[in-house]
This record gives C-alpha cells, sequence and structure tokens, in this order.
C-alpha cells in the first residue's frame, strides 16, 4: 500500500487483528478492481492468484503466472492502494529457497499478509478437482523460510489437504504450520460449517476464510465466520465473475443491435469512471506545478 501515513500495511494488519472483529476482503485482479474494493469502504483487499491469471495471461488458476508477474500485479495495486492488500503466492515457485526469496519480493512489493499453500506444484485452483499435496513436514520448512525471510510482512499458511485427506489430516498440519511460525492459518475448500468451526477452534494462531461463489465451502455471513472462530474471510473470485459476465452482455448487445447500447444502467458515466481512477487528484497535482503558466509561454515564444 502507498506508505501516506507512514506505516505499512503490514503493521495497519496486524494492529487491526486485535480487533476481535472480522475483517472482509473482496478480492481484485487489477489496479481498476482494487480501487474499487477500496473505494466501497473495505478494510483490506485480497489479491486473487485466480483472477490475476484470468486478468493477464486470460489462462485458468493452473499454476501458469510466474512469481515475478504475481509481483509486479501486487506492486502495481499498492501504488494505488490506502489499505492493507494480502495475497497470493502460491506454492512459493520452488523450494525454501525459492520461498525465502518470493517472500522478500512480494514484501518489496508492498504486501500486507501472503498465503503459502501446500499443494504440489503447479498448482490449481483451490476449488478444482484433482489436486495433490507435498508431505507436511515439506511445507513445514517452506514456512520456516517465508518467516525468516519477512521482516514485517504476515504469513499464512494454507492446506488443500482437505481434498486428499480427512479433517484430522487438515488440523494436523495446521497445528504443525501454526507451529513453524505462521501467523495466520487457512484451509481451504472446507466443506461445511462444522468443518470451519474445527479449524476455527484451532488455539495460538489467527484463522482465515475463503468464500468462492459456485465452490465446495458453503455461503455464510461475515458474522457466522467469525462466530466459527475466524479473524479474515476473503471473496476473491466475485468480482471477475461480475467483470466477465457484464462484459459478455455488453459485448453480445453491441455485437446483436450494432450500435452502442442506450442501456447504460449498469455503466459508469464517463466523469464517474475519471473520478474512479483519480483524475481529480492529478487535475490538482497540475495546477500546483503551473503547467498552464508553461504551455501559455511556449503558445507566445
Amino acid at each position: 500500500m502507498r506508505n501516506t501515513g507512514g506505516t505499512s500495511g503490514a503493521k495497519l494488519l496486524r494492529e487491526r487483528l486485535k480487533n476481535p472483529a472480522i475483517i472482509m476482503a473482496p478480492g481484485c485482479y487489477d489496479c481498476l478492481s482494487a480501487r474499487l474494493v477500496e473505494q466501497a469502504g473495505f478494510e483490506a483487499a485480497f489479491m486473487t492468484g485466480f483472477g490475476a491469471s484470468g486478468s493477464i495471461l486470460g489462462q485458468p488458476d493452473y499454476g501458469l503466472m510466474t512469481m515475478n508477474e504475481m509481483a509486479t500485479v501486487c506492486a502495481n495495486m499498492n501504488a494505488v492502494l490506502n489499505i492493507p492488500l494480502l495475497g497470493d503466492i502460491d506454492t512459493g515457485y520452488g523450494n525454501p529457497l525459492n520461498v525465502y526469496r518470493t517472500v522478500r519480493e512480494f514484501e518489496r512489493a508492498g504486501m500486507a499478509a501472503v498465503h503459502l499453500e501446500d499443494q504440489v506444484f503447479p498448482k490449481r485452483c483451490g476449488h478444482m478437482e484433482k489436486k495433490a499435496v507435498i508431505p507436511m513436514e515439506e511445507h513445514v520448512e517452506k514456512i520456516r523460510a517465508a518467516v525468516e525471510a519477512r521482516d514485517d510482512m504476515l504469513i499464512i499458511a494454507r492446506t488443500d489437504c482437505r481434498a486428499t485427506h480427512d479433517l484430522d489430516e487438515v488440523v494436523r498440519r495446521l497445528e504443525a504450520y501454526r507451529d513453524a511460525g505462521a501467523d495466520i492459518i487457512y484451509a481451504d475448500a472446507l466443506r461445511s460449517a462444522d468443518e470451519m468451526r474445527v479449524v476455527g477452534s484451532i488455539p495460538g494462531v489467527y484463522k482465515f476464510a475463503n468464500q468462492v461463489e459456485f465452490g465446495k465451502t458453503p455461503p455464510l455471513s461475515a458474522e457466522e465466520i467469525q462466530a466459527l472462530g475466524f479473524s479474515i474471510v476473503i471473496y476473491p473470485v466475485g468480482t471477475i465473475f461480475t467483470a466477465a459476465r457484464a462484459m459478455q452482455t455488453m459485448l453480445a448487445q453491441l455485437k446483436e443491435k450494432r450500435r452502442m447500447t442506450e442501456d447504460t444502467a449498469q455503466m459508469t458515466t464517463f466523469a464517474e469512471y475519471n473520478k474512479i481512477v483519480g483524475m481529480d487528484a492529478l487535475v490538482a497535482m497540475e495546477s500546483s506545478y503551473k503547467v498552464d503558466e508553461y504551455k501559455s509561454r511556449l503558445k507566445q515564444d
């Protein structure tokens, strides 16, 4: 995030986590969606690897985004955000040495927290089928490397083993990741509120939940998720699913009618869009530098 107040996103997030009220972090996949999350009044945003892969590559979340591509997306978002940005570093892009470098790069990109998952590489979206996970002991070493690499950024340890194991294994792994130094633990694609309650009751660490439209975890309110023991809940794909459907509809109408639509109710106006992307601030900055005065002199010369 932009350091407008002299405090990093990680420090803001750490302070906010002391408040038991759950943090809601909608997904963003580019700078425009990141701005919209902040302008909607949310306290944090989540950089979704699922959305970034679709937006940047036009490809599914199938382990195709590289570390540098993901870090660049995060740095670009943090250049316009004034709220903490949490993000996805997949499997860390290799062994513990790769994880060490990855964490350094994402902290340099301004991230408040990142989650590191225990899938095999290349990974796939947590709500897809045929996932596989590495041994718990191997991921413990990755968590240790991540914790040693970070200065202040929070480390979220994620397990995807509910797809391959029972809930006891989920708890066993999360407790080991907590003991390895993770600040927050996260089990993706839990199948019921009862399973979430079990994870939410793990002591000594913050818990992180995921709400995916059309996914495996049941939809719950933020208050219900908080009551199950969680401190943060992300909504990673709602923004990109909504944007994709809205653009499909507009383009289909354009193709059919062969003219601009007269139904602009679902569009921003030209002025509204410019306000979203910060035009007012740029105009104010431009006037402070007396740009028009120098343009006038050039015309006179």
